[in-house]
């Protein structure tokens, strides 16, 4: 079982905000707005050369690539500890440990299984996340007590796209649990959020697995629905929100490695893009007349011209801001609406790919060589202000995505969490 004592805070050298006082919380996968945007304001808009001042460090959090989560006054996560995948919670004040809680056995057999993916999704008094096996958990956020639990496999034939394991961070809307076990005929499923109860699930022929992406919410006129990447032959897939039935789907981005970025979706336009050489596409959704929705390509870049790995995209006015090519984070600026390449770099200032996020008119982007870079959101042209080191960063691949809530920035780095304080003085 777990031992307690692995769990360790280190180097409290400043006193947190108050979080309730603050109200800007990052209780889910990419944020408020699953946008990757914080809208919150008065922060740095420099760092000093060896980084932010550190409010605290923790350590033994076991290993793992998911991005944390912060609301209510603590920071939520998952990770491998011993024999145990888990689920953690650490107070958002200093970093002490609040609980852990197992998830499901470590499982051994997956892609750089060094832990976790999924990134915990805060609703109310309940926290919901994912195991790499796809172990689907609902806890309590005050002590980390199982309330109901699914199993992507067992319950729904569910099914990976590639070796990598299951890596989505699932969506709360209303009443739903909206999560992605990957087969056929539950390519989406939809849960009651508070027993697990199914509701509806949505049949994909040829969804080809589960996509390394998470689902986002979008709307055409009265016709809600969600977005997402599956497998090769779905690519980029919308259903209808009331009843899980398939809208559409764009396979042009797909491939059968991995289909990772959350899509970002505004008004009428949708825009994805994938690694592996795939690519980048504009797309348009107008009603098809039949109550359904279609859409049509404005405009689709092949991979040499356009592509993102696994970092992700943020929209800021009329532009996304992004990382492009395989394996690498060259910072990008596209218009929105046209897909038109605004500007582009050769090189980034840190190397392999790069994880976007976004505050007060920043870009917060973290490099997989553990380099943290902070840019200007300028549509004008690419202004890079300040970078630092992650300290005693990992010597595996520094995946997981800035995390910007009350004052305060969160980088996961495997074992520790460090959370830095870039409230401007």
């Amino acid at each position: 079982m777990i031992c307690q004592s692995v769990f360790l805070v280190l180097s409290m050298v400043l006193p947190a905000a108050d979080t309730e006082a603050a109200g800007f919380d990052w209780p889910q996968w990419r944020g408020p707005q699953r946008d990757g945007v914080s809208r919150e304001t008065g922060l740095l808009k420099k760092w000093p050369a060896d980084g932010p001042p550190i409010a605290w460090k923790a350590t033994g959090l076991g290993g793992s690539y998911c991005t944390p989560s912060v609301a209510g006054g603590k920071v939520f996560g998952m990770g491998y500890v011993n024999d145990e995948e888990v689920i953690w919670a650490v107070s958002e004040k200093d970093g002490s440990q609040l609980w852990m809680k197992k998830v499901a056995t470590k499982a051994g057999k997956f892609g750089h299984n060094t832990g976790s993916r999924s990134t915990p999704t805060v609703d109310g008094d309940r926290v919901y996340a994912v195991g790499i096996n796809g172990d689907l958990i609902c806890v309590k956020a005050a002590d980390g007590e199982t309330v109901w639990t699914k199993n992507y496999a067992k319950d729904f034939s569910g099914k990976m796209m590639s070796g990598w394991g299951y890596s989505e961070s699932v969506l709360i809307d209303g009443d739903k649990v909206i999560c992605t076990p990957g087969a056929d005929k539950s390519a989406i499923v939809a849960l009651d959020k508070k027993t697990g109860a199914t509701i509806w699930q949505s049949e994909v022929a040829g969804a080809g697995g589960a996509g390394y992406s998470s689902i986002v919410k979008a709307q055409l006129g009265k016709v809600k629905m969600y977005v997402t990447l599956l497998g090769k032959t779905a690519g980029c897939v919308a259903v209808n929100a009331d009843n899980g039935k398939l809208l559409w789907k764009y396979a042009k981005v797909g491939n059968g490695t991995a289909n990772i970025p959350t899509v970002v979706v505004k008004d009428d336009t949708v825009f994805c893009s994938t690694g592996y050489g795939t690519g980048t596409a504009v797309l348009k959704m107008s009603p098809d007349g039949t109550d359904g929705v279609k859409i049509d390509e404005i405009v689709f870049h092949p991979g040499k011209t356009l592509q993102n790995h696994h970092g992700g995209m943020v929209l800021i006015g009329d532009h996304v801001y992004m990382g492009h090519a395989h394996n690498n984070g060259f910072p990008t600026c596209v218009e929105f609406k046209t897909g038109k390449i605004v500007w582009q770099e050769d090189r980034g200032p840190g190397t392999g790919s790069a994880a976007f996020s976004a505050a007060d008119g920043m870009l917060y982007v973290r490099y997989e060589n553990g380099l943290m870079a902070l840019i200007e959101a300028n549509p004008e042209e690419y202004k890079l202000i300040s970078t630092f080191r992650i300290p005693n960063h990992s010597t595996l691949k520094s995946w997981p995505h800035p995390v910007i809530a009350n004052g305060k920035l969160y980088i996961r780095d495997q074992d520790q969490l460090i959370c830095f304080d870039v409230k401007a003085k």
